[in-house]
């Protein structure tokens, strides 16, 4: 079965938007915004499919170390300056995407500039670095979702006047802004705009690469917390145990570790600070840490019509409850499929066996004794809850 892994890409884009105006203030969609201006100057110059998929798709993932990087500053993990980490840590992130052309150095020289003056002063790199970057400066500096078409040539006076630049990129970027652009690039406009210029990308469910290809997604989602680092690839891991345990085949296991690693996406919009906390939360909290659920279940609509609608369900479900008191949607165990519960008893396993701020790392033992409380009171699934035991007791 295959699956659009362009919309998933997109998906992605927008958890990574919410990140950046959490932390840095940034405007909203910054990221699709990037990815249409690429793919419209990939376009203008001609792109095969191939190459034009992955300029679009690495300037929707430009900024997607910056969770990592900005918990290394705080730990002082890293002596490089802020802007070099994003770099490399965007570009490693992104090398196990399998994308259709060559990603090589795409985020890793994005900041890079044509006078020198970017975090490695080189003037010689990829053409798509460059594409990216400009698109990058450009709406950090002008927000052209609020811009109006007669703003249009202070925005081209800026572009033109920038010598951190090469000339042919300028008229590149000012050969697709026009007005009927800067009304594309609107919030209300821009994923239309976005699902028009970037071309469809497939990919097989039954790719055997597939949990490392998205684990990356996990990766940058546990990073808001130092105490969830692990906690969406120790999912995975046992996610894809009990799925060997069940018997199921490549693809369903595939598609189970996938909504592994995008069950907490919502978390991204969750303060860190209250993800942190040492203390008992106060009711205002922990609505707040509820929200994620909801916020992940809106996240992945985009996954509705793309093959994934399973995969949105499953990770969408990861706090419902078999007797209905759990969140968002009050569900009961008639609206539960087995994936669904599965996935909620093994969040419910990582969290209790993993240290967080409110209690320490505990075994096995322990740990299911938590769930087999849950499991008597009629919250998850006793059968799953006994086959967690024997499968992950070992």
């Amino acid at each position: 079965m295959n699956f659009r892994m362009d919309k998933l890409i997109i998906v992605f884009g927008e958890a990574l938007d919410i990140v950046e105006q959490g932390l840095l203030g940034a405007s909203t969609h910054h990221g699709k915004r990037i990815a249409a201006l690429c793919a419209a100057m990939g376009r203008k110059i001609g792109m095969d499919e191939g190459k034009l998929i992955t300029l679009a798709c690495c300037a929707l993932l430009h900024d997607n170390a910056l969770t990592e990087y900005i918990m290394a500053e705080q730990k002082g993990d890293s002596h490089d300056p802020a802007m070099k980490l994003h770099c490399e840590y965007g570009q490693r992130n992104i090398e196990s995407l399998e994308f259709p052309g060559d990603i090589k150095n795409l985020i890793l020289y994005h900041h890079e500039r044509a006078d020198g003056s970017g975090p490695y002063g080189k003037t010689d790199y990829p053409f798509e670095a460059e594409i990216i970057g400009i698109a990058d400066e450009v709406d950090v500096n002008w927000h052209l979702q609020r811009r109006s078409p007669e703003e249009l040539p202070q925005i081209a006076d800026f572009i033109r006047d920038s010598f951190r630049f090469f000339p042919e990129t300028q008229a590149l970027l000012m050969s697709v802004l026009d007005k009927d652009m800067l009304r594309a690039l609107k919030d209300d406009e821009i994923d239309k705009t976005v699902e028009k210029l970037i071309p469809p990308w497939e990919m097989d469910s039954a790719n055997p690469r597939l949990p490392e290809i998205t684990g990356f997604i996990g990766h940058v989602i546990d990073y808001k917390s130092v105490f969830t680092k692990l906690h969406s690839a120790g999912i995975v891991e046992k996610a894809l145990i009990m799925a060997e345990y069940y018997g199921y085949g490549i693809p369903e296991r595939n598609l189970l570790s996938l909504a592994a690693n995008l069950h907490d996406i919502g978390k991204l919009a969750v303060p860190a600070e209250i993800l942190e906390k040492p203390g008992r939360l106060t009711r205002e909290e922990f609505r707040q840490i509820a929200v994620h659920a909801q916020k992940t279940a809106d996240l992945l609509t985009g996954l509705t019509d793309c093959g994934l609608n399973e995969v949105r369900v499953w990770a969408s479900n990861h706090h419902e409850k078999l007797d209905g008191s759990g969140y968002p949607l009050g569900k009961t165990g008639d609206d539960l499929d087995f994936n669904s519960r599965l996935l909620a008893c093994l969040d419910i396993y990582q969290a209790v066996r993993e240290e967080r701020p409110y209690h320490p790392a505990r075994n096995h033992g322990d740990t299911m004794k938590t769930l087999y409380g849950m499991a008597e009171q009629g919250g998850i699934d006793g059968g799953i809850t006994e086959d967690l035991n024997k499968a992950l007791g070992s």
